[in-house]
């Protein structure tokens, strides 16, 4: 396929998969290690079920740099061929790991279906006895830097070894992983073309653990200046999340974007609401969902995985459905008209 094809093929073909799964929402609460003993008592749910086996490939590597060593999993669907194809790198929550993020998100199926690299980096126990992104550390904020260096040189070292339409390099993460997908855009918007963040916070919301815990009940202090928006976002929140609070959610975008706000219904599911803000004057725009009746968990997940809420809308399929909309050379162009 031609690379110029891909925009116009990927929205089409995420556009069927949009099937949700049955079940009921598993896992408990997230919090940054080495903090109040209470918020520690997390884990990943016992007896999930086992997710389906796919025709591609679940690869090993690793990539190192001054930063440290971070392992990660690349799913190649079996339609891959050698030809340029999308990229997306997705950012798992505390304690959870790349098959546990994706049984639960279901990233490597849609993968599967739309032909497109999936790439899970995994955080080190080394670095998070829970195995959180640091985003709430200055020295992880910073481009080059910590763990966005280390996550950046695993997509670029991807993208070296693969047909990759460099066009078409996408992030998005759930919980800690989503607030870190949040940190990615912000300090290297030239390398990924759109993200997503699911049950995140926004990039500089904290400085240190005491006030990541006070971001994650309150959301970023009145004042604080908006840092980040610099590429397409698209954000899910459950309005019953009691450990990232659902005012994050607003945090992460233009409060001064023009807004248009639909009702939505998950066929024997949750209620939803999807705000639409039109493009800022750099050419950006984001999408906001919010799901009713949801908590701390990816929506429309898998019970395969855990921190999942199959009865919400697939918030995997429409993040595929919104990267679909958006290329560079498609906002090159709207910042150049």
């Amino acid at each position: 396929m031609a690379p110029k094809d891909i925009a116009t093929r990927l929205p089409k073909v995420l556009n069927k998969l949009r099937t949700a799964a049955s079940g009921r929402s598993s896992g408990r609460a997230h919090a940054p290690s080495g903090l109040p003993p209470q918020l520690r008592t997390v884990g990943t749910a016992p007896n999930l079920p086992t997710a389906p086996a796919l025709p591609g490939e679940m690869r090993d590597s690793s990539y190192t740099n001054a930063a440290g060593q971070r392992s990660y999993r690349l799913y190649v669907p079996s339609g891959y061929r050698g030809q340029p194809v999308p990229l997306v790198v997705m950012l798992h929550g505390g304690t959870q790991g790349a098959d546990d993020f994706a049984a639960g998100t279901r990233m490597s199926e849609l993968a599967e279906r739309g032909t497109f690299l999936v790439v899970y980096p995994e955080q080190s126990r080394s670095a998070n006895t829970m195995k959180y992104w640091n985003w709430f550390q200055p020295d992880d904020q910073q481009r080059g830097r910590g763990e966005p260096s280390l996550i950046a040189g695993i997509t670029e070292q991807v993208m070296r070894t693969y047909a990759v339409d460099a066009d078409c390099v996408y992030v998005a993460g759930f919980s800690a992983g989503g607030a870190m997908a949040a940190v990615m855009a912000a300090t290297y918007p030239d390398l990924y073309t759109a993200a997503g963040v699911h049950s995140g916070l926004a990039y500089g919301a904290a400085s240190d653990v005491q006030s990541a815990f006070a971001a994650m009940r309150q959301g970023v202090p009145p004042g604080t200046p908006r840092r980040g928006g610099q590429i397409p976002l698209i954000v899910f929140h459950g309005d019953r999340d009691d450990t990232v609070n659902k005012v994050n959610a607003d945090c992460l975008i233009d409060a001064s974007a023009r807004r248009t706000a639909t009702s939505g219904q998950t066929p024997g599911g949750r209620a939803y609401t999807r705000t639409n803000l039109g493009d800022a004057a750099d050419g950006t725009r984001s999408e906001q969902w919010i799901i009713h009746g949801s908590g701390h968990a990816w929506s429309g997940g898998s019970p395969s995985g855990s921190y999942t809420d199959p009865d919400g809308p697939d918030a995997s399929a429409e993040m595929m459905r919104f990267f679909g909309e958006h290329t560079k050379a498609a906002r090159r162009r709207t910042r150049a008209s």
